[in-house]
């Protein structure tokens, strides 16, 4: 008599039946590129993780190579870095660095990889304006999404549709609940939320409601840009009612400030008290400064989505922090939460 072991179909039988328990931990992993490690380390720190070692090596021709301090392989990993030009490299090394660590996590087998850019660079090129021009904003957002980005970040982009030019999800915040609550604990009169130019109407509207317990009213400035010129704009009028009350000219952004100082200027003439400026993106470039500490502006309030270096640092600007609100989203990503709950659903525009 023959003595015959299990049967192979049998064995695999008993091999379906068995129970394997297997615990699947989703991990976070948050890094940083070189051009603001102070915001990304206050995100971390109210997300409470410790932030990621990117170990980032410029070689001599200046050929950058990231590698991970440790394994990201299934991860959740968000890539942050704002785009400005910082200690010799310009805004387009800031945007290469991001683009490179965005690849070495993909091909670390990251389960997903998230840019994070608190300021988007070549927003204001969303279209032509004239003919041979390029829509760099969709370039770059392309690049994300080839270097292997699933999702994008960012806060007040400075046009609400560069969210459709990335093939994915986009969360698009907002820092109006800071500079909301700032208004709050520091205006005395009677506010107008005036907008410096027509474009930016809708947002200067949704933030004087948040303040209609204070009697706040909108009003934008009629601007002219003069043909084939690049940051100039002539403040022409005020239309709204600004006499003797406290304006605020809310922006996405200041840049090298012709703009929003020529608008003061038409303010006071028309009868404003005292005018203050307010703008998620201190870009500050070229004559910014000089031109904000010579105008009539008495407060210039940031955020800290870009560095504000030491030789910018005058008396009358303030800086606010939104690395909360970076991390409170960032953490609904992760969770699988409403990213637009946190904003009652005002951050879409």
């Amino acid at each position: 008599m023959v003595k015959t072991g299990p049967q192979p179909h049998r064995q695999r039988e008993r091999s379906m039946n068995k129970t394997i328990d297997k615990v699947t931990t989703k991990r976070m992993a948050l890094y940083t590129g070189r051009t603001h490690p102070v915001l990304a380390q206050e995100v971390a720190a109210h997300l409470e993780v410790q932030l990621g070692d990117a170990n980032i090596v410029e070689f001599a021709n200046g050929e950058l190579r990231p590698r991970f301090g440790e394994s990201v392989r299934g991860g959740d990993v968000f890539i942050m870095q704002t785009h400005c030009s910082s200690e010799g490299r310009s805004i387009n090394d800031s945007i290469m660095e991001q683009l490179i660590m965005i690849d070495a996590a993909y091909r670390a087998s990251a389960k997903r990889v998230t840019a994070v850019c608190p300021f988007y660079g070549y927003a204001r090129q969303d279209r032509k304006s004239d003919g041979r021009e390029p829509i760099t904003a969709r370039l770059i957002a392309d690049l994300f999404k080839a270097a292997g980005a699933k999702r994008m970040v960012s806060i007040d982009l400075h046009s609400g549709q560069i969210q459709g030019f990335f093939e994915g999800p986009v969360d698009h915040l907002t820092a109006m609940p800071v500079l909301e609550k700032y208004v709050r604990q520091h205006a005395r009169n009677e506010v107008v939320i005036v907008s410096p130019d027509a474009g930016r109407v809708k947002v200067a509207e949704r933030f004087a409601q948040h303040l209609a317990d204070m009697n706040a009213d909108v009003a934008f400035i009629n601007k002219r840009r003069p043909k084939n010129t690049t940051n100039v704009a002539v403040a022409k009028e005020v239309i709204g009612e600004v006499e003797g009350r406290l304006c605020i000219l809310a922006d996405d952004m200041i840049d090298t400030g012709g703009t929003i100082t020529s608008a003061a200027d038409l303010l006071m003439a028309r009868g404003a008290t005292e005018v203050w400026a307010m703008a998620t993106h201190g870009v500050l470039s070229g004559p910014a400064i000089e031109r904000l500490e010579n105008s009539v502006i008495s407060r210039v309030v940031l955020t800290n989505t870009l560095p504000l270096p030491k030789e910018k640092q005058i008396a009358k600007i303030e800086v606010l922090s939104v690395a909360k609100i970076l991390a409170d989203a960032l953490a609904a990503v992760f969770d699988e939460t409403s990213v637009s709950d946190l904003f009652d659903g005002e951050n879409q525009s």
